[in-house]
């Protein structure tokens, strides 16, 4: 009996030491897998792609030779991080992480986040060759399907795009597609819209926030210098008021397509399109670029004034007139006597012609 309780209590002491000696081991060895640098002599771009779990993520950076112990990682993510979820996108990998330092990002997310920047008084045709040029911008909507068709594959069939997307800058990852960004845009500009109507001025001569969308589009489209929008709106307000024709060029340029050249001549001002307005009473059909929130103020609260007639200065500001024998006089000084060689009636991306009134 002695002699049983003796040897049980080697063994006893034996296996307390071996589990201490595995416990020690497991435990070094996991702080050398945790503390391992990955292999990598330079910055390395990791795609996580939807579906992928850590364990076939892991395993297949140590295929690749990234790293070694995928098996210890993978362990230690489950029973250390059992709510972590391994986020998919883009990962810039920098030289000498250890592997716990990229566990660290892939749980967190640490995605490579790029921008694209659409820019106000650009076109919806503008718009999507912007997208397009995004770097890895998943794009499902090619550059040769039709306006109306792009419409509708984002559920907004029937909708007219111009004017319909918010230009700003937009963040995106790898796994964001043109639909996704034309999509916030949308639903930015619609709830910007709603908004600045709810704080428009009294006796407007426009109906509804789409106659505002309108109106805005050709304030932004004329505006070389901001600080100009509210009093640009006045001149069409009162043009508007009274019935005048708003006679502004960047609707021909708009009704003009692809004939346009990069100049429009007085044969063309007479022209008649839908958006002509130099033809047309009142605002055109539709909006004939992207106005930003700047632009949607001035057209529903225009600064006061007595103003009837502006043109182009030359350096991206206008003089404006109350009659059309000052505007004439005006015309005859910016675009006929004292013309800058470097002459030009607005920064935005559609050159405004070089001999027409307004």
């Amino acid at each position: 009996m002695k002699a049983f309780v003796k040897y049980s209590a080697i063994l006893l002491i034996f296996l307390l030491v071996l589990g201490a000696g595995l416990l020690t081991w497991g435990y070094i060895t996991l702080q050398q897998t945790l503390a391992q640098p990955l292999s990598i002599s330079e910055p390395q771009t990791l795609d996580v792609d939807p579906g992928t779990s850590p364990g076939r993520l892991l395993t297949r950076l140590e295929r690749e030779g990234w790293l070694e112990r995928a098996d210890w990682l993978r362990r230690y993510w489950q029973f250390q991080t059992p709510d972590a979820v391994l986020q998919v996108g883009e990962y810039q990998v920098p030289e000498g992480i250890t592997a716990e330092q990229l566990l660290g990002m892939l749980q967190r997310g640490d995605v490579v986040r790029r921008q694209v920047t659409l820019v106000e008084g650009r076109t919806f045709q503008q718009f999507r060759q912007v997208l397009a040029n995004a770097e890895r911008l998943q794009q499902t909507l090619p550059l040769d399907m039709s306006a109306e068709d792009v419409m509708a594959e984002l559920g907004l069939a029937g909708e007219h795009p111009e004017g319909r997307f918010f230009p700003d800058t937009y963040q995106y990852t790898r796994t964001t597609s043109d639909r996704d960004i034309l999509m916030r845009a949308y639903n930015r500009m619609s709830a910007t819209l709603e908004e600045v109507w709810e704080q428009r001025a009294d006796d407007l001569p426009i109906e509804s926030p789409y106659e505002a969308l309108i109106l805005a589009s050709i304030i932004e489209r004329e505006t070389g210098a901001p600080h100009e929008r509210g009093e640009i709106a006045g001149v069409f307000t009162r043009r508007l008021r009274i019935g005048m024709r708003l006679q502004t060029d960047p609707t021909v340029i708009y009704g003009m397509g692809d004939a346009y050249e990069g100049r429009i001549l007085r044969r063309h001002l007479r022209e008649p399109t839908p958006w002509n307005t130099y033809t047309i009473d009142g605002l055109p059909p539709t909006p004939i670029a992207m106005p930003g929130r700047e632009a949607l103020v001035a057209a529903v609260n225009p600064e006061p004034g007595t103003s009837l007639y502006f043109v182009a200065r030359g350096d991206g500001t206008h003089h404006f007139s109350d009659n059309l024998r000052e505007h004439n006089r005006a015309v005859r000084n910016y675009q006929i006597e004292n013309r800058a060689e470097n002459y030009r009636s607005s920064p935005a991306p559609i050159t405004r012609p070089e001999d027409s009134e307004q």
